[in-house]
């Protein structure tokens, strides 16, 4: 993202990748994986290898310069590309949907009425999306990019590092359900 507008319309897209994977958890997610259990595999493999390439995508690119722009007349097709960019890369996230099946089928009843499924899908709006709004603004301003772009190298190797470790046990545990 280049601009503190791309990073808030990328954080939207994340929250409403958010949303659709609660919506799916709440009507019925979790009762597909436990009837398809090699669904939940697929997912879990799938899920593994995305962490593995993202991974090695922020290790590879460490030493890459970032570039920033003001925020005073971005264009709007900027805009859309990067909700776009937000929603795509948490929709693309399959751990995601596992997470929010597993965390609902531990802490919601089995039924659930409407005003509880529609407060449940805003929390998670507002949980997701105002996390990655935080990220956007912070990373914006002047002295916190400063200070990630001089340790940008480190931080993005261990992120890489990181995302590659989780991607593999993913794929490798003996965990199926």
């Amino acid at each position: 993202m280049k601009s503190r507008r791309q990073g808030l319309a990328a954080a939207v897209g994340m929250g409403l990748g958010g949303v659709i994977f609660a919506g799916l958890a709440l009507f019925g997610l979790q009762a597909i994986l436990a009837v398809v259990p090699s669904l939940y595999v697929i997912l879990k493999i799938m899920g593994g290898f995305y962490l593995c390439y993202l991974g090695f995508r922020i290790y590879k690119s460490a030493n890459e310069p970032l570039e920033f722009n003001s925020d005073s007349a971005p264009h709007k097709n900027k805009i859309t590309h990067s909700f776009l960019t937000g929603l795509v890369t948490h929709v693309c996230n399959p751990k995601t949907a596992i997470v929010y099946a597993s965390v609902f089928a531990a802490f919601l009843p089995s039924s659930i009425s409407t005003l509880l499924g529609l407060s449940v899908l805003i929390l998670v709006f507002t949980i997701e999306a105002g996390w990655y709004s935080v990220v956007a603004v912070t990373l914006s301003t002047t002295t916190p990019r400063k200070i990630y772009l001089k340790c940008k190298a480190w931080i993005d190797r261990g992120a890489g590092i990181v995302l590659g470790a989780l991607g593999l046990k993913l794929v490798t545990s003996n965990q199926l359900t």
